[in-house]
């Protein structure tokens, strides 16, 4: 079992910043791919971006050149850098992570980000 918690999200204007941060425990192994991805109201959820353990990210792109996406091994946790938000950038943030051994995605409850314009 793997339990993921997100945290970071927000209000914010719009070309502000949020750092968004997820805490993964439980079995890990080193194949796991961890991501983001979000759901605005009305829409499905779409991929933001996602990295391997070597540290190899992809992102949408709609976010590309504006957001970053990291990945601390040792503390099993990933982040999601988010720079030059914009209103259509407002939806709820999701952490997931690929279990390569389990074949199952695991993913985390949720965080808010919205912003104004």
């Amino acid at each position: 079992q793997v339990q993921l918690v997100e945290s970071g999200g927000g209000l914010v204007q719009a070309g502000g910043s949020l750092r968004l941060s997820c805490a993964a425990s439980g079995s890990i192994f080193s194949l796991d791919v961890m991501g983001w991805y979000r759901q605005a109201p009305g829409k499905q959820r779409e991929l933001v971006a996602v990295i391997t353990y070597g540290g190899s990210g992809n992102y949408a792109d709609s976010v590309k050149g504006r957001f970053t996406i990291s990945r601390d091994n040792a503390k099993n946790t990933v982040y999601l850098h988010m720079n030059g938000l914009k209103p259509e950038d407002t939806a709820v943030y999701y952490c997931n992570l690929k279990h390569m051994l389990e074949s199952r995605d695991y993913w985390g409850s949720g965080t808010q980000v919205t912003v104004s314009s």
